[in-house]
């Protein structure tokens, strides 16, 4: 289901920011459905800012990796967002496959890379899955019990959810956090 949003008047810079964020993310999670969003919000600018948005958008390049398979990000995401386990194939960094069950508990993107983080029903531990390694992904029809966030540790200083209106110095104010 949608939602609909009042009125928003952007400026062609800031039109220009989201599609390169979007554009140069496409590993990100949930990265199609955030370009189609930047999408919709572009097909309501006034013409004369979209003109001017275009205009810029064709002096900001950004050069990106090949991507994961579009069908490995799906099942992830469906999983991660209707907590679900996935059935992943992985190879580990020293070249083991392996197919495991994970419980999906959150991204993480470190070091340019993502990570599905998720309880390994095979170790039976929380586990750092980087995202170009997974070779297949399936959504199970069974629900995941429960791991929290809390439970995969503390993130490093400079991680933050993705939530939350950036400020000046780019901080983030987290809803849940105090002080």
């Amino acid at each position: 289901m949608g939602a609909t949003l009042p009125p928003v008047t952007l400026s062609a810079s800031q039109a220009v920011a989201l599609l390169a964020a979007v554009s140069a993310a496409p590993e990100a999670p949930y990265s199609d459905l955030a370009g189609a969003g930047v999408q919709k919000i572009l097909d309501v600018l006034d013409p004369r800012t979209r003109v001017r948005a275009e205009a810029l958008a064709g002096r900001v390049w950004v050069n990106t990796p090949p991507s994961s398979s579009r069908a490995i990000r799906s099942a992830l995401e469906e999983a991660m967002a209707e907590q679900h386990v996935v059935r992943i194939r992985y190879t580990s960094r020293e070249g083991a496959t392996t197919t495991r069950d994970v419980e999906p508990v959150l991204f993480a993107s470190t070091n340019g890379q993502w990570h599905l983080v998720g309880w390994c029903r095979w170790r039976d531990a929380m586990r750092w899955f980087t995202i170009s390694r997974i070779e297949r992904a399936s959504v199970t029809k069974t629900v995941c019990s429960g791991h929290t966030v809390d439970e995969v540790g503390e993130p490093p200083p400079n991680a933050r959810p993705v939530h939350g209106a950036a400020g000046p110095s780019g901080d983030t104010a987290s809803p849940t956090s105090s002080g």
